[in-house]
């Protein structure tokens, strides 16, 4: 069953540019029974390896921009700590409804992305790093509070506001979520959140599942990628906001 879930989250994380913890949180928690916490940090862990996967696939393809990656993580890096920190200490049903509008708003921008068109000013020099360094900042705080790999925010991101093409977006965030996802992880294992015992048939299942879902997103077209990805954030995103009050309290942070 790891291995399964591992290929599973790894091919929709390979095709999408996520970090397939949309996949594999859920199930997670159903199938193996780990609580969301746990589910949350061990899905970090292995995101690290969905990014690497995924990140060399798309580079073979000329689908990654190093520049911009950097710029990316410089950021992301730093709030991804604090992003688990948050996970921890407050009850994960608001945290999930909140996200959950987010996502839904972020699939309707992608559906819509040809007839809003590209702000062409954005797209070059300082104002362009400045998006880039933002969008590290937002990414790397949700990929540490909710355990994915931040794509549902890096990707419109790019393409929306920076001018990306689909591919290279998803490509240049898949390679930023190596570091981000690393400090998520390393974060969320000081917490207690993450269950090495299940890691090595995930990681197994995600490398192959990244590199078919990568090789694969290369023959399909932009237009297609948007749907598949904007079907995929509905899905998640109508899962959180369903999601009911629960009388557990807030967590405690443990100070690090």
């Amino acid at each position: 069953m790891n291995i399964c879930i591992g290929l599973l989250a790894g091919f929709f994380g390979g095709i999408t540019g996520g970090g397939g913890g949309i996949i594999s949180i859920p199930l997670m928690v159903a199938f193996l029974k780990l609580d969301q916490h746990a589910a949350h940090g061990t899905s970090l862990v292995a995101l690290v390896f969905t990014g690497l996967a995924g990140a060399v696939t798309y580079a073979l393809n000329g689908s990654v921009d190093f520049a911009a990656s950097i710029l990316i993580a410089v950021t992301a890096v730093g709030t991804a700590r604090a992003g688990a920190h948050f996970a921890h200490s407050l009850p994960e049903w608001k945290l999930k409804r909140a996200f959950g509008g987010y996502l839904l708003i972020v699939s309707a921008l992608m559906l819509l992305k040809p007839y809003l068109g590209t702000p062409q000013t954005l797209t070059v020099g300082a104002a362009r790093t400045i998006v880039l360094l933002a969008t590290g900042s937002v990414a790397g705080f949700a990929s540490g509070m909710m355990g994915v790999g931040g794509g549902a925010i890096m990707i419109p991101a790019m393409v929306l506001l920076a001018g990306f093409d689909q591919h290279i977006a998803q490509g240049t965030s898949l390679l930023v979520m190596v570091p981000a996802g690393g400090m998520g992880a390393y974060t969320h294992w000081k917490l207690g959140n993450v269950r090495t015992g299940i890691l090595p048939g995930i990681i197994s299942g995600v490398l192959v599942g990244t590199w078919l879902g990568g090789t694969f997103a290369q023959v399909l077209s932009d237009t297609v990628l948007r749907v598949i990805f904007a079907v995929l954030l509905t899905w998640t995103g109508i899962r959180y906001l369903r999601t009911r009050p629960a009388s557990e309290p807030g967590r405690a942070p443990v100070k690090s």
